[in-house]
């Protein structure tokens, strides 16, 4: 669906719909689900009796001024939610009321992870599949969900895990100092308990949001569920917030709470791998977590794979980088097309305009003028290297900030590419395809 969120000039009028209101001219409202700073979740019906979730911006309550950058937001979650996943809630319509945009999803029934917290009758294999599957689905997808916690976990009927609320997963110029969208700012505690070093970091301005990020938090959320407890201490106030993230930092969190659960020994080394403080040694992928899931009971499956939209039918195989997130969203470069094109095999990235494919996002401080290269090395080989040649000083200069494939920095030395691999440079997330 075309949902024309960008660059809308309407005026929002003021909505505070009841039960038995209809909204976009088919859903009928039952009740309110939840509510937040600029928004609010009800549960619908269409007329054939079929239930939704429905979110809505209430744009009449935002200042003019922040109204454009919320809606953009607001677009970014709608198309991360469209991914085709068994666990992760899809949506099925957008559209707008009055002035208001508002998304249409499944209806989880079965209420959300936080009544399982601390409970010796949890399935935590079959939760950590689900929720790992998830995962999965939004990392190779380019996109990081940034808030997995307790409350962004929901049950469908049949007990099927689904992440939920991807309202900053397709982030761009946004900092976790800021407040959700639909989050109070009491809230804002919560979401810190389960933020890695470097999340927390970033509101100051530095480093890359990676699959690693979510990986931490999932770390902190198995944690929480077996003990009942947090890993580095309870965070009730600002002072509390301190001193857990002094301990997040330094990796010291209590482990002995967790041997000393009956359970907490089995998982012991998945957590352990997760809450590592330093992304780099930290554990990189879905896939390896889920390899440590303990085989107890039904055996845990191998990762699903969100099912892909059809291929387009080309003439000839072409290798093509894909913008999963930026302000090009969706925008696709035919690599061997631009070789043509320039007469050289090495093709330059950055946000200088020089560069054969210019990099133009939102957040310019995180990508380099001249960021990084791919080079054709082969008839059907590529690689990637970080930073590019300065022809002036005729010396190789890396990027600022770095480039990561999947979660992997690289360094001039290069990397070969393969097929679905996510590329991250800056904010903006490019995937490598064939």
């Amino acid at each position: 669906m075309n949902t024309n969120y960008s660059n809308r000039t309407v005026i929002p009028e003021r909505c505070d719909c009841r039960s038995g209101d209809m909204i976009g001219g088919r859903y009928i409202v039952d009740k309110v689900l939840g509510e937040g700073s600029f928004g609010v979740v009800y549960k619908v019906h269409e007329a054939n009796g079929r239930q939704w979730a429905m979110k809505l911006l209430r744009l009449w309550d935002v200042p003019s001024t922040i109204r454009q950058p919320l809606i953009s937001r607001f677009e970014m979650e709608y198309k991360t939610s469209c991914i085709r996943s068994r666990n992760l809630v899809h949506s099925v319509d957008a559209g707008f009321f009055k002035g208001n945009p508002f998304i249409v999803m499944e209806f989880c029934g079965g209420g959300d992870l936080s009544k399982f917290v601390g409970k010796p009758d949890a399935p935590l294999a079959s939760i950590a599949k689900d929720v790992l599957n998830g995962l999965h689905d939004l990392h190779s997808n380019g996109k990081v969900h940034r808030d997995l916690k307790p409350e962004n976990v929901l049950f469908k009927d049949d007990g099927t895990a689904v992440l939920t609320d991807f309202g900053i997963s397709g982030d761009r110029n946004k900092r976790m100092t800021e407040r959700n969208i639909f989050g109070k700012p009491t809230q804002i505690f919560g979401t810190y308990a389960y933020m890695p070093p470097e999340q927390v970091n970033r509101a100051r301005g530095n480093s890359t949001v990676l699959p690693t990020t979510d990986l931490y938090s999932f770390g902190v959320m198995m944690y929480q569920l077996i003990t009942g407890d947090l890993p580095f201490g309870k965070l009730e106030d600002q002072n509390d917030l301190v001193h857990y993230q002094k301990r997040g930092k330094a990796g010291e969190w209590d482990r002995m709470k967790l041997l000393s659960n009956p359970r907490g020994r089995d998982w012991d080394t998945l957590i352990a791998r997760c809450l590592v403080p330093d992304l780099k040694d930290r554990i990189h992928s879905a896939e390896e977590v889920m390899r440590l899931v303990p085989q107890t009971g039904t055996p845990v499956r191998p990762l699903s794979y969100a099912v892909p939209d059809p291929a387009p039918v080309h003439s000839r195989t072409s290798r093509t980088l894909k913008v999963m997130q930026g302000k090009e969203y969706g925008r696709i470069y035919d690599l061997d097309e631009l070789v043509k094109q320039c007469g050289r095999k090495v093709l330059t990235l950055g946000r200088d305009v020089a560069n054969v494919i210019h990099i133009d996002d939102y957040v310019e401080s995180y990508i380099s003028r001249r960021h990084c290269s791919i080079e054709n090395i082969g008839i059907s080989s590529w690689q990637i290297r970080d930073g590019q040649w300065d022809a002036e000083s005729g010396v190789w200069r890396e990027s600022t900030n770095g480039t990561f494939v999947n979660s992997d920095m690289i360094n001039s030395r290069g990397k070969l590419l393969n097929k679905g691999d996510i590329i991250t440079i800056g904010d903006v997330k490019l995937k490598f395809d064939i």
